[in-house]
Parts: structure tokens; sequence; C-alpha cells
């Protein structure tokens, strides 16, 4: 008896289980076709995750640069450091997203 992922849900189930007892899954059942689909509608669901995220970092490096420098403050004050440190924050996250797209695509070939 070894451990697989469940095609839909990922968790561990048995392979000589008929169902997943996570998701309720028919397995036993399943062709290949079935779970190659249930496998490329979770990847396709991880890539829209990682998307979204990207689009909210890149929402927040420009509201934090349009805030730093049309915002009517002064270099040194405390809404000037939050607002660099949005653009810092949403530039590093928005660069952690795109390599994580490369290694998800990479993963699916």
């Amino acid at each position: 008896m070894a451990l697989i992922d469940c095609p839909s849900c990922g968790k561990k189930m048995s392979d000589k289980a008929k169902t997943c007892p996570n998701c309720d899954f028919s397995y036993g059942e399943a062709s290949v076709e079935d779970i190659e689909r249930k496998e490329n509608m979770k990847r396709f669901k991880k890539m829209h995750s990682i998307q979204n995220q990207s689009m909210l970092a890149m929402l927040l490096f420009i509201g934090g640069f349009g805030f730093m420098y049309w915002g009517g403050v002064a270099p040194g004050d405390t809404q000037h450091s939050a607002a660099l440190m949005a653009c810092v924050i949403g530039f590093l996250w928005y660069g952690i997203n795109r390599v994580r797209i490369v290694l998800l695509k990479r993963s699916s070939k």
C-alpha cells in the first residue's frame, strides 16, 4: 500500500482506495483523462492565484510610488517612508511571483 496525491484536492490517499477520503473523488473509476484534467485544473487555479497576487503587488508598487512623489510629503517624513516601503515590498513581491510563474510553467512540461 502506497500513499499517492489525490488529483482533485492534492492530499494524501491510499492507492488502494476507490475514493479520496477528503474530497470524495472516485479515483478507482476515473480514467487517465479525468486525472489529467483534474491536475491541469489544479495547476490553472494555482497560476491564476499567482497572477492575481502579481497584480496586487503591482498596485502596491504603483500606489506607493505615486504617493511618494505626488503625495505632497517631504523626504524623511513617516508617510514618505511608508510609501517607499510599499514600493519596495510591491517590487519584491512582484519579482518573486514572476519566478514562481516560471517555475510552475517549467514543472508542467
